[in-house]
């Protein structure tokens, strides 16, 4: 796999016992569309089975052919990833393992938000989903050819799990080499992401298997781009709340001057996923303080 588009539904060696198998679901969102990771070689493993699509169950049949599958494992449950777990789980009578349900995993703050109805839950959640199997921090799985390690790293979504083998991980959504990953509460937590971000290079990691887009060559590089590029963002916001308070539309206008139309719903949440964090921090706060629901008309002021 390069940095040109992959076809869908065709297997492509990555290395000795890993290939790709690219889902049929490109969008602004998913770049080419979901990467589906083969691991092993008589046996399989499988990380994010990708959308609900025949056609991709298919071609993830054909490419695994009449080999046995030992695990599906799910970085995150949003519906690029997790739906169709379980029809390839009834298939191939794998077990599903993950973090956990759409709900697992969220920070007290994000889950005050939701279970208060200060927000509502963001689009894309798949909230069906449930594993077989929950996987922990830490938490060893041993394949054909592979063993990986677990490392749960919360932000983009609060069940997010990475895998680690070796210098090689396998990211989903939280490391993308084509666009920052999106933050948007309360599944994702800023606060966490950041967090996630150093544990994951703690892990010594060189290249990373993305849940979009072309492989990561220089993983460390990748993360130390995303915390700075966080940093950046935080520093506009409050420079941008220094003359007067703004809500996250406001903001997202100011500081996104040239996102696609289409990207600026996702521009704006991220810009709610720093103004939460910056409440976290007690750096920044509602100005109404006394109407629990958060939104896009919210506005916030510097401490």
């Amino acid at each position: 796999m390069t940095d040109n588009r992959p076809t869908a539904g065709k297997a492509v060696s990555l290395e000795p016992g890993l290939a790709c198998v690219l889902a049929p679901n490109p969008s602004p969102m998913t770049y080419w569309g979901t990467n589906t990771y083969l691991l092993g070689t008589n046996s399989i493993i499988v990380i994010d089975p990708g959308p609900m699509d025949q056609t991709h169950l298919s071609a993830l049949r054909a490419a695994i052919a009449d080999r046995p599958v030992s695990h599906i494992l799910v970085t995150h449950s949003h519906l690029d990833h997790s739906p169709l777990a379980k029809p390839l789980a009834e298939v191939t009578g794998a077990p599903i393992l993950a973090y956990g349900d759409s709900s697992a995993g969220r920070s007290d703050v994000m889950q005050s938000l939701a279970t208060t109805g200060q927000m509502a839950s963001g689009e894309g959640v798949d909230h069906d989903f449930q594993p077989n199997q929950t996987l922990s921090d830490g938490d060893k799985i041993d394949g054909d050819g592979w063993s990986l390690t677990a490392r749960h790293t919360p932000g983009h979504f609060g069940n997010h799990l990475c895998f680690v083998s070796g210098d090689v991980g396998f990211t989903g959504d939280h490391v993308m080499g084509w666009a920052s990953s999106l933050v948007s509460p309360p599944d994702g937590d800023l606060t966490d992401f950041m967090t996630s971000c150093t544990a994951l290079a703690q892990t010594g990691i060189k290249r990373a298997y993305c849940g979009h887009g072309a492989p990561i060559p220089d993983a460390q590089s990748r993360l130390a781009d995303l915390i700075a590029h966080r940093k950046t963002r935080e520093a506009e916001i409050i420079a941008a709340l220094q003359p007067a308070p703004a809500d996250p539309e406001t903001l997202t206008r100011q500081i996104y001057s040239d996102v696609a139309p289409a990207l600026f719903p996702m521009a704006q949440r991220n810009v709610l996923a720093h103004l939460i964090d910056l409440t976290t921090r007690n750096i920044a706060a509602p100005l109404d303080a006394g109407n629990p629901q958060l939104s896009a008309t919210t506005k916030f002021e510097l401490k």
